[in-house]
């Protein structure tokens, strides 16, 4: 009776949290004005996308915009690709990146560098596996003046096509909207409630500068959590809006680039070494005994059996609430405690690798998370 009262009620605060937050994760307005960006793009070895990810951003309407994209030491068709863009629309421009100093994650310092070539007041970082919609730009740049942060972000809409991508690239709106209470993130200011999608960062130039901008986080492959708080922790305002329609991001291709790549940087979140036992207790509890217990239903009281249901029902209602909101996966959604299950499964990996002196290698190149 214990057993299934507790999962219940792990199940169900996220759950709850979910739904509140629906209401304050909105899809944001179009600005009264025409605000004027500079969307910058990291690219290394993007030669089969990057003509996209420019020819998108080209396709804004409602901004006045540059678009750079800074190639970092590609060794395939990237920047002659980007050149020849350029070479028709005097909106692009492509830069160069210097050599990586010693301490910098690539990416981290491929923003930095961007930050620092851009034109205009506002700068949006886009990874170039990101196709911003026609809206996109003009949406989130209202949404900066309307919240008055000085750095918002959001999830665009996942793109997934493997069994292991519809498993665990919706657990991101699942982990945000279940366990980050937004209607306090906006009224305080602690940084431990800043939080973000590394692949859609919009900011006031003005404030990243003050900041110190992506030097602050040089060291971290976890951009998405980290950028925010390094903003909250210079006295700065952070915010989060539905990027579901404002643009569009097919995170991996396959089930060993999704395993790459959540695992990268995974000792920076759940992975932690403070962090992985209570996030395994919550999730496992909440989210995968529910469904345990319900298998073994023929030694349950009625009343186990009940709470182990609504345990179930509360587990699943937030990723059917995702399926409806934001195009997830029902496949994904019907297989909840197994994406979780994945998930915790990197988590203990990474941190194994790590205890173990391994390292996270992407795009080439090896590092210390962190």
């Amino acid at each position: 009776m214990i057993t299934a009262g507790v999962a219940l009620a792990l199940a169900a605060l996220p759950a709850l949290l979910y739904v509140v937050n629906l209401r304050l994760y909105r899809t944001p307005d179009m600005p009264s004005e025409t605000p004027s960006v500079s969307i910058l793009i990291p690219a290394r070895n993007e030669a089969t996308g990057i003509a996209g990810a420019v020819e998108a951003a080209l396709a804004s309407r409602g901004v006045t915009l540059e678009v750079v994209v800074l190639d970092d030491h590609s060794t395939d068709e990237t920047p002659d690709i980007v050149r020849a863009i350029a070479a028709r629309d005097s909106r692009v421009r492509l830069e160069s990146a210097p050599d990586l100093p010693a301490g910098w994650c690539g990416k981290q310092h491929a923003c930095h560098v961007l930050g620092e070539r851009a034109r205009y007041g506002l700068l949006l970082f886009v990874d170039a596996d990101v196709r911003l919609a026609p809206e996109g730009v003009a949406r989130l740049a209202g949404f900066l003046e309307s919240s008055g942060a000085d750095l918002v972000s959001g999830i665009p809409l996942q793109q997934t096509g493997s069994l292991m991508e519809r498993l665990l690239i919706p657990l991101i709106h699942f982990v945000l909207l279940g366990f980050l209470p937004l209607g306090r993130m906006r009224v305080d200011p602690m940084p431990a409630l800043g939080a973000g999608c590394g692949q859609l960062f919009l900011a006031r130039a003005e404030a990243y500068f003050a900041i110190g901008g992506h030097a602050v986080i040089r060291a971290t492959l976890h951009d998405g959590v980290k950028l925010p708080r390094a903003f909250r922790a210079g006295g700065k305002k952070t915010d989060l809006c539905d990027a579901t329609a404002l643009a569009s991001c097919r995170m991996y291709n396959g089930t060993l680039e999704v395993w790459k790549g959540l695992a990268k940087n995974a000792t920076e979140g759940l992975a932690a070494p403070g962090t992985i036992i209570p996030a395994t207790l919550l999730l496992g509890v909440g989210q995968v005994l529910p469904f345990v217990l319900l298998g073994l239903a023929s030694w349950l009281s009625m009343a186990e059996l009940a709470l182990a249901g609504l345990a179930a029902l509360c587990a699943y209602a937030p990723r059917f609430a995702g399926v409806m909101r934001f195009r997830q996966s029902v496949v994904g959604a019907v297989l909840h405690p197994l994406g979780i299950m994945l998930l915790l499964a990197i988590q203990w990996y990474a941190l194994a690798r790590s205890l173990m002196g391994g390292r996270p290698t992407w795009r080439g190149r090896s590092y210390t998370a962190g």
